[in-house]
């Protein structure tokens, strides 16, 4: 039952992102594609300096999980949730309707909601995660 509250966010999640997906009327928008492509980016930088086994689609840490501080992780300590945030808001710029704003800013939320259950969970596992935190910022380096 512990992992009930991570399941539910991850089921939010992906939920959301496939009424998007479904809902979509897409019509080709030069910077929706930017946006979008710049979140592929992001979260292929983010795989370049994490090992796969490291991530969790869950917002629960792995068995033998280390904290990770390079490349994009410098700045940001959540960039996997910043490249989903980013390609979906490519695809709610391609088709602006208000439905679809509000569907991406519940995503946002879905998305800090997780960000935050793992932290709590780092800040226990990892006496280091504290000094990591006060550097970086969740999804926006100097921002957010």
């Amino acid at each position: 039952m512990k992992n009930f509250y991570s399941k539910l966010l991850v089921l939010l999640q992906f939920g959301i992102i496939g009424v998007m997906l479904l809902l979509a009327e897409y019509r080709f928008d030069l910077l929706a594609v930017i946006v979008f492509l710049l979140g592929v980016l992001v979260g292929i930088w983010a795989i370049t300096h994490n090992q796969l086994g490291n991530f969790n689609i869950e917002p629960e840490l792995k068995e033998n999980c280390r904290l990770i501080t390079t490349g994009i992780y410098r700045w940001i300590r959540h960039p996997m949730y910043a490249s989903v945030t980013l390609m979906m808001l490519g695809v709610t710029l391609m088709d602006p309707k208000a439905a679809m704003w509000l569907l991406w800013l519940f995503l946002v939320n879905v998305l800090l909601l997780k960000a935050q259950r793992e932290e709590s969970l780092w800040l226990s596992h990892d006496p280091c995660y504290l000094a990591y935190r006060k550097k970086t910022k969740y999804f926006i380096p100097y921002i957010l």
